[in-house]
């Protein structure tokens, strides 16, 4: 049997319980189709991993927009309240 005729195990937490299965399946097949259809499921299950890499990157990337907008909330407060007492001051100088 050649090495690219089996289908690399992916660790079970990147991967959907129903791929492991079919790489599984895959991987138990005779030579010739297991070699022609672990390309391809080799493929599935790297792209799997890229969109599950993408997606953590947006998550990361969503919870820093969040955190970024209340910081810059509370910057448009405080200074709106600095403007506020800046004017009483003002009218209160008049």
């Amino acid at each position: 049997m050649s090495d690219q005729a089996h289908i690399a195990k992916p660790s079970n937490d990147e991967i959907p319980h129903e791929m492991l299965d079919l790489a599984g399946a895959i991987d138990s097949l005779p030579e010739g189709y297991r070699t022609e259809l672990a390309p391809f499921m080799t493929r599935v299950i790297e792209s799997t991993r890229r969109r599950r890499r993408i997606l953590s990157l947006v998550q990361d990337a969503l919870s820093q927009l969040r955190l970024d907008m209340k910081y810059l909330a509370f910057d448009l407060e405080a200074t709106r309240r600095e403007r506020d007492d800046y004017r009483q001051k003002l009218e209160e100088a008049s």
